[in-house]
């Protein structure tokens, strides 16, 4: 059979797609405000190049040079001695472990994008109990919504490289980038874009604290998709001739550029009618609905756009969270696609509905260990463990076991990777990343306290 191969092109909005999530369109802008605006930005991207980029750099040489599945590129790589390293590659793993609670909130996108057509909620309180009473009581709700993206991401991935996430991703990320910049336009005119862009990027260095580090490390890396085998297993498929370099910097350009953008479009709305801003699934789900409503038609409009945004954000991310394990089980179980894929997707699809349960009135208790909702333990566990974990693997694997000369020749002869740049990129991924994924890792679950 035929190796399918990205474009170049495809391969950059591809990987660009992976990276670009729902939580760059909400998460970042909030923490740049949080944490000193510019000041923060300033550090978010010294961060992006010495752990972020240099880890990304890292995971797609081990792709490029595998082509394979994550288990096996890490065997492939490994000296003679050291194929234990092999287990490394089920990082790949991680993001079906995401997807049980991922696709979730890209149901509730779909629910919202339906219950447009009701009109937007007239207050805050309105908004709250709206997503409450989803979240709570509308269990058959979210389940179809979760089953119809669990459907989709699925006939994505079925299709393959080529026919299915290459294309999509060929359509969906210009029209995510077209939707984000068209509102951008409209938001330069209000009044409150220049104090969005006062919130975002003015430098607060009062609010600069370790805390702050510690979150612009941890989003660095979080926001580009690293650590669970999805920028490897594309980087497999990428062409030979591809400068893994050049390309890394476009993904993480782009990927820092879109979660910019979307922070002024979000804050300038917000801040026009004297909204303050929240975090999470409050500022999506409850605040920005409600204000705008204050624009009318035009408000739902706009609502429809950038929801339309959040759901292609999600599911360009989802696919990549599903290849790598379906690949897993073609290479190394010989399935065919099309059974790797319905496999794969039940799994995640049947986790998921006790996701959902563990959030509800009626089921909670129940789908709850020691307290804590399934879902919460399912998103603590990736973010704050497997996630890190996988990134100080690569760098590890990258710095200290694959032969220095392979990664050498690779980087600086195909690569345009000068001896200057390469030492830094080296120096970086053998202790700057580790240490930096280490402390963030132990901070998370509360070993080292800031």
């Amino acid at each position: 059979m035929k190796v399918q191969r990205f474009s170049k092109i495809g391969f950059i909005l591809a990987a660009a797609g992976s990276a670009v999530g729902l939580g760059n369109i909400w998460k970042f802008p909030y923490m740049t405000g949080e944490y000193g605006g510019g000041a923060f930005v300033l550090v978010y991207l010294i961060i992006i190049a010495f752990v972020g980029f240099s880890v990304m750099i890292a995971e797609m040489l081990i792709g490029a040079l595998g082509r394979s599945d994550t288990v096996t590129s890490f065997e492939k790589l490994a000296p003679p001695n050291k194929k234990y390293w092999k287990l490394a590659g089920f990082m790949g793993f991680n993001g079906i472990i995401i997807m049980t609670f991922y696709s979730v909130v890209i149901g509730w996108i779909f629910y919202y994008l339906y219950s447009l057509l009701r009109g937007l909620p007239t207050s805050t309180d309105q908004a709250k109990a709206a997503f409450d009473n989803l979240v709570g009581n509308e269990v058959l709700a979210q389940i179809f919504f979760h089953t119809l993206a669990v459907v989709i991401v699925g006939y994505i991935v079925y299709r393959g490289i080529k026919g299915g996430i290459e294309r999509i991703n060929l359509i969906l990320m210009p029209a995510l980038m077209l939707i984000l910049f068209g509102l951008l336009a409209y938001a330069m005119t209000l009044d409150g874009f220049k104090e969005a862009l006062s919130f975002m990027f003015e430098p607060k260095w009062e609010k600069l604290n370790s805390e702050a580090f510690v979150r612009a490390v941890g989003h660095s890396f979080f926001t580009l998709s690293l650590g669970m085998g999805a920028i490897m297993t594309y980087a497999a498929s990428l062409p030979k001739e591809a400068s893994i370099t050049k390309t890394a910097f476009i993904v993480t350009f782009m990927d820092t550029l879109i979660a910019l953008v979307a922070g002024l479009v979000i804050f300038s709305f917000l801040f026009q009618f004297g909204a303050k801003p929240g975090q999470g699934p409050g500022l999506v789900f409850i605040s920005l609905p409600t204000i705008l409503n204050n624009f009318g038609t035009l408000g739902i409009f706009f609502a429809l756009l950038f929801f339309l945004a959040l759901a292609f954000a999600g599911i360009t991310s989802a696919i990549s969270l599903v290849e790598p394990v379906v690949q897993y089980l073609i290479d190394r179980f010989h399935m065919t696609r099309t059974k790797a894929v319905i496999f794969i997707s039940f799994i995640y699809w049947l986790v998921g509905v006790g996701a959902i349960l563990s959030y509800s009135n009626a089921w909670g208790k129940i789908f709850s260990i020691g307290g804590k909702p399934l879902f919460d333990i399912l998103e603590y566990t990736t973010d704050s463990i497997l996630l890190p974990l996988g990134g100080l693997l690569i760098a590890i694997f990258v710095g200290y076991v694959m032969q220095k000369s392979q990664v050498k020749a690779h980087l600086q002869t195909f690569n345009e990777m000068n001896p200057t740049m390469y030492r830094i990129w080296y120096f970086s991924i053998r202790y700057i990343a580790p240490l930096a994924l280490l402390f963030m890792m132990l901070n998370l679950l509360g070993v080292i306290e800031l």
